[in-house]
């Protein structure tokens, strides 16, 4: 059994602390968090031992961690863990400023420690099985790929000022997953936003809708789609076009049972929010970098991957503020 740390016990970090505690080949040694109250709930249920940051990286028994803590301590951490040889598995972004993360990602590879980013989708059985079956040529050469993402219910205004915002947060995994589909880096951007559902987005000066397209250099497309409100629940789908059809996965529902009387037919809504829709993916995420770590294998997705992502974040900025409705140029 290897002795890991996990920092942060907010939303996603209990997924990861629950999918820690169960893990037959790691034992989750300590959780580090400034909510003392959160942190001894978390550790009441995992047996985990609260410790501060300084514990942890100078005890030589943690091979890793698990970095879900605030954005803005994600890189600081990372570069202390990886000062220590330890492996790092850490929450997307890295960073909020992109030479704060190519700094870290510098002390990262000079360590020469196995790093992996938190795109958790890669993992999802469906969209896992769409990329497998297009990397097979099922659909022949990939033509055009739309990502919708739709969040539930916006953030409070509180959670949106402490965090890199909508562009950063959310749309970098639809980033990611454009990139991964597209088998092509993007070399040009459009991004168009606006803000239609609550006020704290427009105060922040922040987008809660947004529309993105992308083209590579051969000119595959993809266009993303992103709303912080979806009255029916969390909205995750992606479709791939080819040359000789075209791949789907849809939403996932909590039962597959459908009613169907003389008012009409109806079925399950998709699941609320992501601890739901994602529960597999965040289990296969940590399992696959458990296994990376104990058998010396580079992660499926790296901090490199990360890092592109960030840059299509940043090229999406700047290309809604224009207000030109020109694409950047990557």
């Amino acid at each position: 059994m290897m002795d890991v740390c996990l920092f942060g016990v907010g939303l996603i970090g209990r997924v990861h602390a629950g999918n820690l505690a169960r893990h037959p080949k790691v034992r989750l040694r300590y959780i580090v968090d400034p909510n003392r109250e959160a942190a001894e709930k978390v550790a009441a249920v995992t047996g985990a031992e609260i410790a501060d940051t300084e514990t942890v990286m100078n005890d030589p028994s943690v091979r890793m961690v698990f970095i879900a803590s605030a954005t803005r301590t994600h890189a600081e951490l990372a570069m202390a863990a990886a000062a220590k040889g330890k492996a790092i598995f850490c929450e997307k972004p890295i960073d909020l400023d992109l030479k704060r993360t190519d700094e870290c990602l510098a002390a990262v590879a000079k360590a020469g420690v196995p790093f992996q980013i938190g795109f958790n989708r890669r993992f999802d059985p469906s969209f896992r099985a769409l990329k497998e079956r297009l990397d097979g040529g099922e659909i022949g050469a990939v033509e055009q790929v739309i990502i919708t993402s739709r969040d539930p219910e916006p953030e409070t205004e509180e959670a949106l000022a402490g965090g890199g915002g909508v562009f950063r947060e959310m749309t970098i995994h639809d980033f990611d997953m454009a990139r991964n589909m597209l088998g092509e880096e993007p070399v040009e951007l459009f991004a168009t936003g606006s803000s239609l559902v609550a006020p704290q987005y427009r105060k922040l000066g922040d987008y809660d809708t947004a529309m993105f397209v992308l083209r590579t250099a051969s000119g595959r497309q993809c266009h993303i789609n992103n709303s912080v409100r979806a009255a029916y629940g969390y909205d995750q789908r992606i479709e791939v076009h080819g040359a000789d059809g075209m791949l789907q996965a849809g939403n996932r529902l909590p039962t597959s049972v459908e009613m169907y009387g003389g008012k009409g037919i109806s079925r399950d809504k998709p699941y609320y929010f992501f601890v739901e829709r994602y529960a597999e993916s965040y289990a296969a995420e940590i399992d696959h970098f458990i296994t990376c770590v104990e058998t010396s294998r580079t992660p499926a997705v790296t901090a490199s991957d990360g890092r592109k992502a960030m840059i299509l974040c940043e090229a999406a900025l700047a290309s809604a503020r224009s207000g030109r409705f020109e694409p950047v140029k990557l």
